[in-house]
């Protein structure tokens, strides 16, 4: 048992309200300047949609992350063999229009242009060449436009989706959408780690924050093309390839990153997670449907002696496992199997996790034939239009679970590798703790079926009444528990060569300076 922890952050997409307040903190402090203007480590992205980069889950276009073949895992679209092929071109690689090219204006034209009978307008111009641009993509670009047929319709997990499942969605067209928030996942089989020719990546020892370090990196751009998820990004300017470091520097400091403490949803969740390395290897050589599990089971009690000893002869700190216990993400990830991880089918081990949105379950469309005879069989319906009846006297509440706004097929396609019953129990749960808190607060569901639908749904009244808590009255420090620093750590991690163990380069090595 090889025991190390892990700072994890779990997103809860119920309570995202896309205000985009965590891109822009994090733009501000880590990329607002020459080269780094088109990264956003940091992006809100409405579902469905395509994303950013544009259609960044469809791996068959960009090769990133692992795939198992003939009992083997490898890189998809990188690794020794294909990164020697394609090291001088890569036909995978993202390119700026699969982002934006970025942009400013000329604002002296206002200032500078001659009288005229036309008001004078600013022209956009490259960031890159200087030169006059059409404007055609931006930052949040298809923001809100999930019912758009460029956009939402062309969205990666509508695969497999029936045209009626589709319309479901679309029928409503903006009103069916949630927001997915994105930084790197710090996975723990990261594919960008292992893509790296030069060795500049590295997953740090103490809290497994995946790094590039910058005076080895060599630009190969390989980690961009690995890296599934699309959160490495290379500096046109700098000539280095950079990415979401966790705010380390603010985490050392007993500071929450930054888009975690501009949050306006509160939505975000940080705590430490223990795990066994030494289940790596054979979980991601399981086949896709055990994979969430296999995932999850590597994740282990902070509360457990034998885990405790271990940890400790591993030199994890006291105060990292008293973290780990009283971690929120271990009692969403753990505990009550609330949180999932992010296209797992990547096989890349994310370590940060989404509770998937509830969305309206209490009622659902339905075409009928809106007349007078009509109305008067549905008192309490509410037309929307000639055709479309919304009907809110849904009697069993868990058999309307497959007939909901967006169907289970499209959220497992996303967090449970297309296993729909995972979907559904999360959402069993998130139901029966509104049930139960209504019994409690508003009094009009009786004793019985609130415990009915809580043992339904496999949870007591105490773990309800602690999602409850955790959901919508924690406070800073409920959300953010992680433990002082370790420096002493990650000098460990460095052999007396002064090079990062474990690195996978192979060649244009040279030695990084130490951390203070």
């Amino acid at each position: 048992m090889d025991i190390r922890s892990q700072i994890s952050m779990v997103f809860h997409l119920d309570k995202c309200i896309g205000c985009h307040t965590c891109s822009v903190a994090c733009k501000n402090i880590w990329t607002d300047r020459k080269g780094a203007e088109y990264m956003w480590w940091n992006n809100v992205e409405t579902k469905p949609g395509t994303g950013y980069p544009g259609k960044w889950e469809d791996q068959e276009i960009y090769r990133g992350g692992w795939e198992k073949k003939n009992g083997k895992v490898r890189l998809k679209g990188a690794g020794k063999r294909r990164g020697l092929t394609n090291i001088f071109y890569n036909p995978n690689l993202p390119v700026i229009d699969d982002y934006y090219e970025p942009f400013t204006y000329k604002y002296l034209d206002l200032i500078e242009a001659p009288q005229g009978d036309v008001q004078p307008t600013a022209r956009p111009v490259s960031l890159i060449t200087g030169e006059p641009i059409d404007i055609k993509m931006g930052p949040n670009w298809d923001d809100d436009l999930s019912g758009t047929l460029d956009y939402g319709r062309n969205d990666p997990n509508l695969q497999n989706l029936t045209q009626a499942e589709q319309e479901v969605m679309f029928q409503l067209e903006k009103m069916a959408f949630f927001y997915l928030p994105r930084i790197c996942n710090h996975c723990l089989n990261p594919a960008c780690v292992a893509s790296c020719p030069s060795g500049a990546i590295y997953k740090r020892g103490e809290d497994g924050v995946v790094l590039i370090n910058q005076e080895v990196c060599r630009a190969w751009r390989m980690c961009v093309t690995a890296c599934p998820y699309k959160k490495s990004y290379y500096n046109w300017h700098a000539g280095k390839s950079e990415k979401c470091i966790l705010c380390f520097p603010r985490l050392e400091a007993g500071l929450a990153p930054a888009c975690m403490h501009s949050c306006v949803g509160r939505i975000r969740y940080l705590g430490v997670l223990l795990y066994d390395a030494d289940k790596i290897k054979d979980t991601v050589h399981l086949d896709d449907q055990e994979l969430v599990d296999a995932h999850r089971d590597m994740i282990l009690d902070p509360f457990d002696e034998n885990v405790i000893r271990e940890a400790k002869k591993n030199g994890i700190a006291d105060s990292t496992i008293h973290a780990a216990q009283f971690s929120p993400v271990y009692k969403y990830v753990k505990e009550w199997k609330l949180a999932l991880p992010l296209h797992a089918e990547f096989r890349t081990l994310p370590m940060l996790f989404y509770v998937p949105p509830l969305l309206p379950v209490m009622a659902s469309l339905k075409q009928v034939d809106n007349t007078e005879d009509s109305k008067k069989m549905n008192p309490i319906a509410k037309y929307w239009d000639d055709n479309w009846l919304y009907d809110t006297s849904t009697k069993e509440l868990f058999g309307s679970l497959d007939q909901v706004r967006f169907p289970l097929k499209y959220l497992a396609n996303m967090f449970s590798i297309g296993d729909e019953e995972k979907i559904k129990d999360k959402w069993k749960k998130l139901m029966a703790v509104r049930i139960h808190r209504r019994r409690k607060t508003v009094g009009d569901v009786s004793d019985e079926k609130a415990n009915e639908v809580l043992k339904a749904a496999g949870l007591t009244e105490e773990q309800a009444d602690g999602i409850f808590y955790l959901t919508a009255l924690a406070k800073f420090e409920d959300r953010f528990v992680i433990p002082p620093a370790h420096r002493e750590q990650a000098i460990e991690m460095l052999d007396f060569t002064g090079d990062v163990k474990g690195s996978t380069g192979f060649g244009f090595k040279s030695k990084p300076k130490r951390g203070i």
